[in-house]
């Protein structure tokens, strides 16, 4: 091999070590998207084994325990609902219920924009 030769292979080689660089970028970016999606998936299955193990144990319990969610919030108003009594206690539970996130489980405590619903 002359000069020219090793510098154009040396060259060859530094482009595909560029391009595989690049690929392992990408693969680490996937497996954080999948260990994060994997670690939300654990704690709501967490969650959700709580709230079934509770109901195997002894039912829902009495549906205005959900209203102790919004017992510290001002002006407290006494609305009568089944539906607003299941929000309660699917917030209380741990699940997101304003129209931003609902449905999602609850990761970081409360969640102004679930208060500011529950508190109409």
């Amino acid at each position: 091999m002359d000069k020219k030769d090793i510098f154009k292979h040396l060259l060859d080689l530094e482009t595909q070590m560029s391009k595989m660089h690049g690929e392992l970028g990408v693969l680490k970016m996937e497996i954080k998207k999948l260990l994060e999606e994997n670690q939300r998936y654990s704690l709501e299955n967490e969650q959700l084994r709580k709230v079934l193990k509770r109901e195997v144990e002894g039912g829902t319990g009495d549906l205005n325990d959900a209203r102790k969610v919004n017992a510290d919030l001002p002006d407290n108003i006494d609305i009568v609902g089944e539906g607003y009594d299941n929000l309660a206690r699917l917030y209380h539970e741990g699940f997101h219920i304003c129209n931003v996130y609902y449905g999602h489980l609850r990761t970081e405590g409360d969640c102004l924009f679930c208060l500011s619903f529950l508190n109409k």
